[in-house]
């Protein structure tokens, strides 16, 4: 385990405090409330989207494959008394049967993983046709001249942030990989200040 993922991993929850006990928090916890029986989390990270998960919810397959994240998230699980598996993978090699999921949940993981495409015919490739995919990423923004700036940015903000890519359009990559995206809606990352484009909602197989 590589000393600076064990830094990113660290410092994880505490840049990103304010939001989640704000704005980011609220929302996660909309996006997840009506959720129940067993789901699979990619890119679970340090674990956020837990607390915000209703009784309802049974098992948990979280697949993350960050070794300094998944110590963070099993110490959560715990303390938050989850049931809660962990799988070490990436988004683009999901060890799971075709056709077996009913729900996925991606939150902040689409934005850092190396093919989006690849990861969203996986996610495709695992859902039941019925199933549902719950989404909340942070895309490229929608305005041309702070879309300019975040392909700028984004060669280094790669590095600092282990991998995350300020300028991707997952919404067309959803719908380009086989799901019918009208649920998923825009939404900003912040209220007030510089704000942060982003997409929020349930996208379902097609």
């Amino acid at each position: 385990m590589s000393l600076f993922k064990q830094l990113v991993a660290a410092v994880y929850d505490p840049v990103m405090g304010a939001l989640e006990r704000g704005r980011l928090g609220a929302k996660r916890r909309e996006l997840l409330a009506d959720l129940s029986g067993d789901i699979v989390e990619i890119g679970a990270g340090t674990g956020a989207n837990l607390r915000h998960l209703p009784p309802g919810v049974g098992h948990v397959t979280a697949v993350e494959p960050d070794p300094a994240m998944a110590e963070r998230l099993r110490t959560r699980a715990a303390e938050l008394g989850r049931d809660v598996e962990v799988v070490h993978a990436p988004a683009e090699a999901l060890p799971l049967p075709d056709h077996s999921v009913h729900v996925l949940v991606t939150t902040l993981v689409l934005c850092s993983v190396r093919d989006p495409e690849v990861a969203v015919a996986e996610f495709r490739r695992v859902l039941r046709d019925d199933g549902q995919l719950l989404v909340l990423e942070h895309v490229v923004d929608p305005t041309p001249v702070r879309a300019r700036l975040q392909r700028r940015l984004t060669p280094a903000w790669r590095v600092l942030t282990g991998g995350c890519h300020l300028d991707r359009d997952t919404r067309t990559t959803l719908a380009r990989g086989g799901f019918d995206v009208s649920e998923v809606t825009t939404w900003q990352l912040s209220a007030r200040g510089p704000t942060v484009a982003a997409v929020v909602g349930i996208a379902r197989p097609r």
